[in-house]
């Protein structure tokens, strides 16, 4: 297809940058024929056909990933796994800034159609979760926090948002392994909820500023949900990546074999080290996001 041949795994690992104004490509063209085509039904459509846009990529850079594993020693894999996480996180940011540049600008009328099932998600979480811990990690993930109530102790809130992460972690590793590249439905899903909230936040905002402070309450409302969010966003790929290699190894060596043995290790290394980074965000969330916004 035409979006597919925009670029190819080895060439967004060269230039893992590029894969951000990919991201938004792809996911303008999705809000516009959702927007289109199915007006009414476009908060999910886009999310369905931007993922839609991403499966072949992702595909063939899973992959590329599996068949390097025959030949490699693990700390070298881990290293080269880094190209690609590091494109497919690029990618991801395309989808965030898109959406809520999308959200900020165009009619009210038109924002309340397209996310609709995204500001749907984020008022049912945050009616049921007071203060801090209405945050993205809350609705990161498609486990939201749904059970608080009352005032929790910081302790109280990094376990919980730990325990909600690790929840999207294994949905990441699953959906990857289950179905190839399912994982990125999951996360444009994530990504287009976590606009919703910063496209809020900027026109919540727009009335007490003027000129150049647009572009300042922008970058705050980014900033404020992507502090901690980069480490959550970071880990799910991860997760997902190490989900689609597993999947591959077992349709191309035996179970038992040596070369399936040394894939698994690889990917139990990977996801071991995507719940570390887990942990990281949490803190960040609970500890260093509250006291710089």
């Amino acid at each position: 297809m035409v979006l597919e041949s925009l670029i190819t795994p080895l060439a967004a690992e060269r230039k893992p940058w590029d894969m951000f104004f990919i991201g938004i490509f792809y996911s303008t063209i999705a809000m516009f024929l959702g927007l289109w085509i199915f007006y009414e039904q476009s908060s999910l459509v886009m999310v369905f056909l931007t993922s839609l846009a991403c499966v072949p990529l992702i595909f063939h850079a899973i992959r590329r990933e599996e068949k390097n594993e025959d030949h490699k020693k693990e700390v070298i894999l881990l290293k080269e796994h880094s190209r690609v996480i590091c494109f497919l996180v690029c990618l991801f940011f395309g989808f965030i800034i898109s959406f809520s540049l999308w959200y900020v600008f165009l009619p009210a009328h038109m924002t309340e159609t397209m996310f609709a099932t995204q500001i749907q998600t984020i008022s049912a979480i945050n009616a049921k979760i007071s203060g801090s811990a209405a945050t993205i990690g809350s609705f990161v993930g498609i486990g939201a926090i749904r059970d608080l109530t009352g005032e929790l102790t910081s302790d109280q809130l990094f376990w919980k948002i730990l325990e909600n992460n690790v929840k999207v972690l294994m949905f990441c590793i699953f959906f990857s392994f289950f179905y190839g590249s399912g994982a990125i439905f999951i996360l444009t899903w994530n990504a287009s909820v976590i606009s919703a909230a910063i496209g809020n936040f900027v026109r919540t905002n727009l009335s007490t500023v003027t000129g150049i402070g647009y572009f300042s309450i922008f970058s705050i409302g980014v900033f404020r949900y992507m502090t901690h969010g980069v480490f959550e966003i970071l880990a799910y790929f991860m997760g997902a990546l190490a989900g689609g290699i597993i999947s591959v190894a077992v349709i191309r060596h035996e179970l038992g074999t040596k070369q399936f043995k040394h894939v698994l290790l690889d990917s139990v290394d990977v996801i071991l080290l995507a719940t570390g980074v887990l942990f990281l965000a949490a803190f960040v969330e609970v500890y260093i996001t509250p006291a710089l916004f």
